[in-house]
């Protein structure tokens, strides 16, 4: 169409071929067909000559229409015969040009070449031989380029060159830029369906100038890049393992990491945080590899820049990180990422003067300075800060000076609170590791995602043993000695305690002269420090040292002041150390390696991961043995209580002042930080323990026998009297270190027997009892804290259970929010006195990503419309897995409703059975519910509106949802309702009783209408009647009960029984209310299930039951006011009767309810 040269070649179905600007201009409607048929070959029959076409000098027989001829050849060629010029480099030599008939006058007839250049000298065409042999200094202009491929081939060509990883990051980096352009689809298309997308797109150059600007970047991000992985490589491609050099792929083992995280503190010791993760790992946990931990979640849309991942100390965070970054420089991993760089916080604290973002980078990651443009999009860095729990900077991110200057010097605490908001490089990627005690410095609104490391699982715990020991006999030996002891085999979940459990097992179970092996944690630190100093001993010594195990004056000097610097920086929760404070302990710091070479693995002196002098012990609790050992032997030696801060040294040797003080500190701990301390310093009186160090104390060990005792008995008695829940569950573990067991033996052999059911328990007994379910290896299937009879406090102390059900049902209200991350699945909490605030507490843990619950139960809970706007929060929740919620008899209104049915409607909801039973429903909240669930009819299977007053109209409505077809209401419950449903309370279940005269005993009298029953001297002459007793003075009411009903009833005298009963009271099934003499003790089948003694005298009780729920409740009343008393759980048979039992002179009415 413009006679000039091809130009972005486009074919048509008919086989011609036009530029693409020609035909696009010449016809617009066609333009979809033509990109559609671009570059595919024209039909056969449109290929052969006709009249004016040149033919192909290849073909044989019918010849093909030629598209291009050569002039080195020279000869035309069909589109058949020339893709031989573009494949074979021999051919790719020669000229092409467009289709001629007289290929000779395209020729130098001198040279019998093309004639490709224009001698403007001369005005005439020549070859290039005569170019340079006759036109020489001559003015020159090449006329044709068709040796070089087209745009297509050549854009081609460019994106072949690129390495599959560069190719990937070159349409991910597209799609970023262009997404309106390319439609988010780029990751799934090969090369040369992107290149066609881009010419479409952008053009030929355009094109090419977005490949050659990514080429030019990804040049020199490359050479970064390679520079990068090499000195990362260098650094932590080996670690140290038993003193020796090992590379890390030999020794990692797999750890458990789980998605998600409360976002909220855990306030206790770490320890038992692990304690409680040999449970959680059985929940609906979702487990990650730490190599995905930037990638979303399915279901999110956001994009994940800042990654917070928390575990306890010595439970693998370092190690991920190292792991993470060595799999990222061997090129298995997160290719994507251009650069990382290691930041850990104990080097960044040593950073005192001020820098610029640029300047701290170039510190840590030398190879940045050949990037001109730190703040680029196109470079992905990883900026990596470990040890959150370490970092010495305040943070403070509300009161920071502003930064957004890459370039500007300022205090590194300034660049971090800066880094971390997004100010600085908001493209980067920031990984943050820390223990949970620190986790919360760090502001949510800056956190994208959060990770749990959990440590070893069980299968990882003997794939460590394994790899750790090469003796598979003797690791087998270790497994089944550390599964021996429940203690250790939890404490096994950390990584550095196997490592320290296997470092003892193995050096005493290939000597058969050391001794017991340790089956408490005491005993097996103990160990481990007097292997270190025998090691230490043999190496320095000799090995033909008489006892490499006895400690010398050296030794004990050196123990001494490294148990004085772990106790005083224990006492500041501080793990990391530095010159001054080693000064303070009278370490010399110019002597202190000789500490970290003689004692290795015991603590240790790092040049940091950039040469900066740090210091600190391998573990938290190896300082915290540490820290016990050296208490112990001031108050043992000198006669001083280090935990004491005023005041003389005590006279004598009282070893239990020392404990009892300890215990006392560690009871006012709030997040227990003292709590392993504790164990350790009372674990070190055992007499096992003494014979160990008895190089290290002295003293007698009859007065440590009496210390023991006293110490025995004072725990038992904080058990009895402590309030916190947590405290006495470390109270326990404390008398297992001393090997006294007895408290949790004998609730154990009650619990076997079954009398823990009948029995009153104590609030030590309940202690006991949580203890016991908290050690055991098993995941309880269902808690019921109503089958055991103690007072409020006792059911305060069994709370801790439901960490380690899955099923739970509470009487009492709960003061705490139990841990989210936990298995529970089921919670009941009927009948308490949750009120709105309560359930404003409960949601926010609902809403966790570790929340597990998938049903709960809050009927009778006291509970308003306010508490629905949090309900519904809960229904919008992605992270929410609640499918089961119960709310009857709760007064909840239509306006409550309707504020669950905006949660309804939200597609995130995924309730199946809602119950709203009894809470005040008209015609209005049924169009409320009508219309959410036509919203979102995917889930809903089941709901109860029984006991409301829903209309016609709601009916209606209703049954009309629950015929269409989406809908998947399987059960609608509209029964009993009426306009009396619309009560208040337990009113709306009110019904009229009156007492039967054939089950009236002969010494009660009936009146007013048979409301009244009293009891009376004289018999009176009453007929015979089976329902009618003999010996008790009782009486029956005319009316069979399965329904709801709720009934009021007053009585005067010294003693009357209030409750009800099957209809042949002979069979001794009744249930109810005992009063005497202002004493109240509640009666299941002849037998005492509870007592009460309330503050002030009262005369009138509630009676509720709920016969199919088996529920039958008694409630104090006055003024109209309900204060709940008792509820008996059980499965009725047959029908109730209310009934009484009527002493002497006394009376009972059956009062009008309003």
């Amino acid at each position: 169409m413009c006679k000039e040269k091809l130009k972005d070649l486009v074919s048509i179905p008919c086989g011609h071929r036009y530029c693409r600007q020609c035909i696009c201009k010449w016809d617009w409607s066609e333009l979809v067909q033509v990109q559609q048929a671009e570059f595919s070959p024209a039909n056969t029959e449109h290929c052969y000559t006709g009249p004016g076409d040149v033919a192909c000098d290849f073909c044989t027989g019918r010849k093909l229409r030629a598209v291009k001829s050569c002039l080195t050849c020279p000869a035309s060629l069909c589109e058949n015969h020339v893709r031989l010029h573009y494949t074979i480099p021999a051919l790719q030599r020669h000229t092409l040009v467009e289709v001629t008939g007289d290929l000779e006058q395209r020729l130098c007839q001198q040279h019998h070449r093309a004639l490709e250049v224009f001698c403007k000298t001369d005005q005439t065409l020549i070859c290039k031989v005569c170019a340079v042999e006759e036109h020489q200094g001559h003015s020159k202009l090449y006329r044709e380029l068709s040796t070089l491929p087209d745009t297509l081939s050549f854009l081609k060509l460019m994106l072949e060159n690129m390495k599959t990883e560069d190719f990937k990051t070159f349409k991910r980096e597209l799609d970023k830029d262009y997404p309106e352009c390319l439609g988010g689809k780029v990751e799934n298309l090969d090369k040369s369906a992107l290149v066609e997308r881009m010419l479409e797109s952008f053009g030929g150059e355009g094109s090419w100038r977005i490949i050659f600007n990514f080429k030019g970047a990804a040049n020199v991000f490359g050479k970064v890049k390679e520079a990068n992985k090499t000195n990362l490589r260098k650094k932590f491609q080996q670690t140290s393992e038993r003193g020796k050099l090992a590379f890390f792929s030999e020794i990692y083992t797999e750890l458990y990491i789980t998605e998600g995280g409360s976002g909220e503190v855990n306030k206790e010791h770490e320890v038992r945080q692990i304690e409680m993760t040999s449970k959680t790992q059985t929940a609906q946990e979702t487990p990650i590899k730490f190599s995905d931990i930037f990638k979303t979640l399915p279901g999110q849309r956001i994009h994940i820049r800042t990654v917070l991942t928390k575990g306890v100390a010595g439970i693998g965070k370092t190690f991920s990180v190292q792991k993470f970054i060595l799999d990222w420089a061997e090129g298995k991993v997160n290719q994507d990422i251009t650069v990382i760089v290691p930041l850990p916080f104990r080097d960044l604290n040593l950073k005192k003067e001020k820098y610029s973002l640029i300047q701290l980078l170039h510190h840590y990651a030398p190879e940045l300075k050949d990037i001109k443009d730190i703040e680029n999009e196109k470079l992905k860095l990883l900026l990596i800060f470990d040890g959150l729990d370490e970092c010495q900077f305040p943070l403070d991110f509300k009161n920071n000076e502003l930064c957004c200057d890459v370039t500007k010097s300022t205090s590194v605490d300034v660049l971090l609170t800066n880094l971390i908001k997004g100010n600085l490089l908001p493209s980067a990627l920031l990984w943050i590791t820390s223990r949970p005690v620190a986790a919360n410095q760090i502001p949510l609104e800056c956190i994208n995602h959060v990770t749990e490391i959990h440590g070893f699982n069980d299968s990882q715990k003997e794939e460590y043993f394994r790899k750790r020991i090469n003796d598979q006999n003797l690791a087998n030996s270790i497994i089944k000695h550390i599964k021996s002891s429940r203690s250790l085999y939890i404490m096994c979940h950390i990584p550095v305690f196997c490592w320290l459990s296997a470092t003892v097992l193995e050096n005493m179970m290939n000597d058969a002269g050391t001794g017991e092996i340790p089956k408490t944690l005491t005993e097996m630190y103990t160990h481990f420090l007097l292997i270190q100093i025998s090691l230490k001993n043999k190496k320095y010594h000799g090995a033909r040292v008489e006892n490499p195990k006895k400690l010398s004056e050296s030794d004990k000097e050196m123990i001494l002041k490294l148990g004085k610097l772990a106790f005083q920086q224990l006492k500041r929760s501080n793990l990391i150390f530095y010159e001054e404070d080693l000064r303070k302990c009278g370490i010399d710091v110019n002597k202190a390696s000789e500490y970290s070479s003689v004692c290795t693995e015991i603590f240790r002196e790092e040049l940091g991961l950039y040469r900066e002098k740090v210091f600190c012990f391998v573990h938290l609790s190896i300082q915290e043995h540490l820290a016990a050992v050296y208490a112990h032997f001031m108050f043992v030696n000198e006669k001083k209580n280090v935990l004491q801060t005023e005041g003389p040294g005590l006279e004598g040797d009282r070893l239990k002042v020392l404990h009892q003080s300890a215990v006392i500190k560690a009871l006012q701990s709030k997040n227990g930080h003292l709590d392993l301390f504790l164990r350790f310093l009372l674990g070190l009186s055992l007499e096992s323990n003494q014979i160990l160090l008895q190089d290290l104390t002295t003293g007698s060990s009859d007065t440590w026998r009496r210390s023991f005792r006293s110490t025995l008995m004072f725990i038992k008695e904080k058990i009895r009297e402590e309030s916190s829940p947590e405290r006495i569950i470390n109270l326990f573990h404390c008398l297992n270190e001393l090997n006294d067991n007895s408290l949790v033996e004998e609730i154990q052999t009650s619990f076997r027997s079954g009398t823990l059911l009948h029995d009153d328990l104590e609030p030590g007994q309940c202690s006991a009892l949580a203890y016991m379910f908290l050690i055991s290896e098993e995941v309880l299937d269902e808690f019921d804290l109503k089958m055991y009879k103690t007072s409020a406090a006792g059911q305060q102390r069994l709370l801790p259970v439901l960490r380690t059900c899955r099923k739970a049902r509470i009487t009492t209200l709960l003061k705490n929010r139990s841990s989210v991350n936990s298995p529970l699945k089921e919670l009941d909490l009927s009948c308490n006195s949750l009120a709105d605030s309560g359930v404003k507490l409960l949601c926010v843990g609902l809403m966790s990503p570790h929340c597990n619950l998938q049903k709960l139960g809050l009927n009778g809970c006291s509970l308003t419309p306010t508490c629905c706007v949090h309900l519904a929060s809960v229904l919008r929740s992605p992270h929410s897995n609640l499918r089961e919620l119960e709310l009857r008899d709760n007064d909840l209104w239509d306006s409550g409703v309707k504020q669950l049915s905006g949660g309804l409607k939200d597609p995130h909801c995924k309730i199946q059975i809602l119950g709203l039973s009894g809470c005040l429903i008209t015609e209005e909240g049924c169009a409320s519910l009508a219309s959410a669930l036509s919203s979102n009819p995917s889930h809903l299977r089941e709901l109860d509106l029984s006991y409301n007053h829903p209309g016609t109209l709601g009916k209606t409505y209703l049954s009309a949802l629950q015929r269409g077809r989406q809908c998947k209401l399987e059960k609608l419950e509209l029964d009993h309702a009426g306009e009396c449903r619309v009560k208040p309370g337990l009113r709306k279940y009110a019904c009229q009783l009156t007492l039967d005269q054939r089950s009236t005993q002969r010494k009660l009298t009936l009146s007013e209408g048979s409301r009244v029953g009293t009891w009376t001297l004289a018999e009176q002459s009453y007929p015979d009647h089976p329902d009618r007793s003999k010996t008790h003075p009782q009486i029956l009411c005319r009316e069979a009960l399965t329904e709801r009903c709720y009934w009021k009833v007053e009585w005067t005298g010294k003693s009357v029984f209030i409750g009800a009963a099957y209809k042949n009271v002979n069979k001794n099934q009744s249930f109810g209310l005992l009063t005497q003499w202002n004493r109240f003790s509640f009666w299941q089948n002849g037998r005492r299930t509870a007592e009460l003694s309330p503050p002030h005298p009262y005369n009138s009780v509630g009676v509720y039951l709920d016969w199919d729920a088996g529920i039958l409740s008694f409630y104090r009343v006055f003024n109209e006011t309900l204060t709940h008393l008792h509820t008996f759980y059980t499965t009725f048979t047959e029908p109730l009767y209310a009934g009484f039992t009527i002493y002497g002179d006394s009376e009972v009415t059956l009062c009008e309810v309003e």
